[in-house]
């Protein structure tokens, strides 16, 4: 397995044009996203369905699964995607960061009528030249169009159909699973896991600790860090049987900085050592 993990462009923008219905889900989960299209679809955003059919803008946080499911038969648009290294790199992360469309709990689908879908086709026209121009300062006008786009989307009140979950302690079990499933599989001992505790997943979920893990214990039976520890343990599995890494590299990769404390771990929720995972 290569360990190798080629640097990933800082910020992309491109056409959409699919022309058969279940067109493949958006790969590009390491990325913020904001998508201009025009489509029939149901975007699964977290543990929200979202229908919609006509010219929208979706605003994807990478730290919420989604997937789509187109309906239609054509998708038509454009999108536009950059990371943290993008926003560090201009140095005006904080409003992005901040702005409701990308908060975790948002409505991240915004229908437009004609008059908003020009405004919004000239912006990411825009995007898309600048994208290919010599100017010096194009970062930072890129991040100004963006910006632009996420203001004029403010002023639109949100127009779609929304499934909700039953209750408040469903929705942040289910943000949490996803989020835990997300951090999986692990592809490269030279990029740990992140997220290992329940306070590592209430930070990123924005709630207070103790209101993850009340919410988690009432909808699935256990505990958060159960939950936490048992995915870990599977995926440690799975690297023992399926790569020739080392067992230090292993522990690395799942966040611990000792083998002996990879080993104790393993053996308390599993109840074996790794190594009776090894052919």
């Amino acid at each position: 397995m290569q360990h190798s993990n080629p640097k990933q462009p800082k910020f992309n923008s491109y056409s959409i044009h699919h022309t058969e219905s279940g067109a493949p889900n958006f790969s590009r989960r390491d990325f913020y996203k904001i998508v201009l299209s025009t489509a029939h679809m149901i975007i699964h955003y977290a543990d929200q369905a979202i229908e919609v059919n006509g010219t929208f803008l979706f605003f994807a946080n990478p730290h919420v699964p989604y997937s789509i499911e187109l309906l239609s038969s054509v998708q038509t648009g454009c999108s536009c995607l950059f990371n943290e290294e993008f926003l560090q790199a201009v140095g005006r992360s904080e409003s992005i960061h901040d702005s409701p469309l990308f908060n975790i709990s948002a409505r991240p689908v915004l229908v437009l009528n004609q008059a908003q879908v020009v405004v919004f086709e000239t912006l990411f026209g825009k995007i898309l030249a600048e994208q290919n121009s010599d100017y010096a300062y194009k970062d930072e006008l890129i991040l100004n169009y963006i910006q632009l786009i996420i203001h004029e989307a403010l002023k639109i009140q949100p127009s779609q159909v929304i499934i909700q979950p039953q209750s408040a302690a469903s929705r942040i079990a289910t943000l949490f699973l996803a989020l835990l499933e997300r951090q999986f599989p692990i592809e490269d001992p030279q990029s740990p896991l992140q997220l290992r505790t329940a306070q590592d997943y209430a930070n990123r979920l924005s709630i207070h600790v103790n209101h993850l893990n009340r919410a988690v214990k009432a909808i699935t039976g256990k505990p958060t860090t159960t939950l936490i520890a048992e995915r870990i343990v599977s995926e440690a599995k799975a690297l023992l049987q399926h790569t020739n890494w080392p067992i230090a590299e292993i522990a690395y990769s799942l966040g611990f900085d000792y083998t002996t404390h990879f080993n104790n771990y393993f053996k308390r929720v599993s109840g074996t050592i790794p190594k009776s995972f090894r052919a």
